[in-house]
């Protein structure tokens, strides 16, 4: 990376400029706005009256995960690789502005849409689904705020895999199956054969789905959860590399 510094002033001018590509991109912002909430409340019809309580916090939940994935992860990757392909990036990097800066300027509409979609699931869905309130707030905090940027560094290595914006509907579906299958978004790890579930732990986003189920419903052993942590900061160190070593910058020729 050219610099490791990040300005607030070119950060915040970055992030304006991809908020108003994305919003010129209606597809791209309906998935980033009402994909995840639709999929959360499409959920709410399989509730029965006497799991409601316990299946309206998986959902809760997972529909946080499902937030992260969708409106992050996949949102980004297509992100990515357009301002590649528009030579966007390439522009940017002749500027005053570090690596770190233009990725992470990229990177904030998205992030900061899935904050706040978070907030209004965790404070709205609960109203609606009668789920109780969260345990741990700051543990929930926390595992949200370290999946952005394991996710948003994720979404970076992908583009780099990714011919087009076309593509990337493929190049993001083993990861989100991966995740929306082992990672525990709606079905406890518990529930899988020891073998399974031992490795299902070590997938890129169970350590955030496991930090996010003890920040709302708490139980979770100290053990778990610095496992959960640990899992999820190393997934933040391979990212890092990943995108050092791969990420492109300009079209494939």
């Amino acid at each position: 990376m050219n610099a490791l510094a990040l300005n607030p002033g070119r950060l915040t001018a970055l992030g304006r400029s991809e908020l108003t590509l994305l919003v010129r991109n209606r597809a791209a912002l309906s998935v980033a706005l009402l994909m995840p909430v639709m999929m959360v409340f499409v959920l709410r019809t399989t509730l029965s009256a006497d799991t409601a309580g316990a299946l309206a916090e998986a959902t809760l939940t997972g529909g946080i995960g499902m937030v992260l994935l969708l409106v992050v992860y996949m949102n980004l990757v297509s992100a990515f690789v357009a301002r590649r392909e528009e030579l966007v990036l390439k522009r940017l990097r002749t500027g005053e502005a570090g690596d770190l800066e233009i990725l992470a300027g990229t990177a904030l509409p998205a992030a900061v849409i899935a904050l706040v979609q978070i907030i209004a699931l965790a404070l709205a869905g609960a109203a609606v689904l009668d789920a109780p309130a969260p345990e741990n707030p700051l543990l929930l905090v926390a595992a949200v705020l370290a999946a952005l940027p394991l996710l948003a560094g994720m979404a970076a290595a992908t583009s780099a895999f990714t011919r087009n914006v076309e593509t990337a509907g493929i190049t993001t579906l083993p990861l989100f199956l991966l995740t929306a299958l082992g990672s525990g978004l709606f079905l406890p790890l518990d529930s899988l054969p020891d073998a399974v579930a031992s490795i299902c732990e070590l997938l890129p986003l169970s350590g955030v789905m496991t930090l996010v189920r003890a920040g709302w419903s708490g139980g979770a052993a100290g053990g778990e959860l610095l496992t959960a942590a640990a899992v999820t900061v190393a997934w933040i160190m391979v990212t890092v590399f990943a995108v050092q070593r791969w990420f492109r910058w300009e079209p494939r020729r």
